[in-house]
């Protein structure tokens, strides 16, 4: 499930309205980042080295996204903390559905969020985010657009490829205006991001440092690093197709494509099934933190 960087960088980007509404409040604290456990530093010793964060060439040639399942899933959005800012309520829905275009996955998540400012003013801001990937993750197209209180605040559009699994790449936006970038070694889109995650997991690894590119603006690729907090075996849960599959739980964190950058620009943590389907996601968007709860699933057929 390919929604931190898709939708949280939206979400981000539409709460400048609210700055702007609110432009007499006092402006909000700083965002405070999760902090990241730090590795464990190179030995100088006999002792082992510290853990590989990266994937190997062989690794990055293994993965996989057959395991993904096409699946349809909607989630309630409620408010977990306000952290200060102008942001005091936030509510609203999201739409995920992932389909098996055969030779590629076929995307689309709908965001419908209302948030309410330090003056009593609601927001109401929509998000639009088609993707489609080659199942080979060489290929991927993408449209993304958003609205603020019905007025089109933002859309992007373009395509990207990548030499091989592991490679460098190039993506080519349409909009907002033609333009191309360089996507440095190692870059991933979204649903083979996924599966590099889950192969992480499965391997007992706890860290892991990718780019990625998804398309959710004209910045290029972005840096992401994953903590493994924990993984369980089988679980009884309210859907019956997810309650056979073990889960891991994780923590995503994202940064510009910048060795300057320390600070995450936003963070989430879900669950994630061995086939791809994500739950119980917390989503930091700086000034308040969302939680999202699946309400709806159910599995979509595989065509081809």
């Amino acid at each position: 499930m390919r929604l931190p960087a898709a939708l949280l960088a939206l979400v981000l980007a539409g709460t400048g309205a609210i700055h702007a509404v609110a432009a007499n409040s006092p402006p909000p604290p700083p965002a405070v980042a999760t902090p990241v456990t730090p590795l464990p530093a190179p030995s100088t010793g006999s002792s082992a080295p510290a853990p590989s964060t990266t994937l190997s060439p062989s690794q990055y040639q293994a993965l996989s996204t057959s395991g993904m399942a096409a699946h349809k899933a909607l989630y309630t959005l409620t408010l977990s903390q306000a952290k200060g800012g102008d942001v005091i309520a936030a509510r609203g829905t999201m739409g995920y559905e992932v389909t098996d275009a055969c030779d590629g996955w076929a995307v689309r998540q709908r965001l419908k969020m209302t948030i309410t400012n330090a003056d009593g003013q609601d927001i109401e801001m929509t998000s639009d985010y088609a993707t489609w990937e080659a199942k080979n993750g060489l290929k991927f197209r993408f449209h993304v657009r958003q609205t603020t209180d019905e007025a089109i605040t933002s859309q992007t559009d373009g395509d990207a490829v990548l030499t091989k699994i592991g490679g460098t790449g190039e993506a080519h936006y349409t909009s907002p205006h033609a333009l191309k970038a360089a996507l440095p070694p190692g870059t991933l889109f979204p649903m083979m991001h996924t599966a590099a995650i889950l192969a992480v997991a499965k391997e007992k690894r706890h860290f892991l440092g990718l780019p990625l590119f998804d398309g959710t603006d004209d910045n290029g690729v972005e840096d992401s690093f994953i903590v493994i907090l924990d993984s369980s075996g089988p679980t009884p849960t309210k859907w019956p197709a997810l309650s056979s599959l073990p889960s891991t739980r994780v923590h995503l964190s994202f940064f510009d494509n910048d060795k300057a950058a320390m600070t995450p620009s936003y963070e989430v943590a879900m669950r994630y099934w061995e086939n791809g389907v994500a739950d119980g996601m917390k989503m930091d968007f700086g000034d308040f933190i969302m939680q999202a709860k699946m309400v709806e699933f159910s599995l979509q057929p595989h065509r081809c």
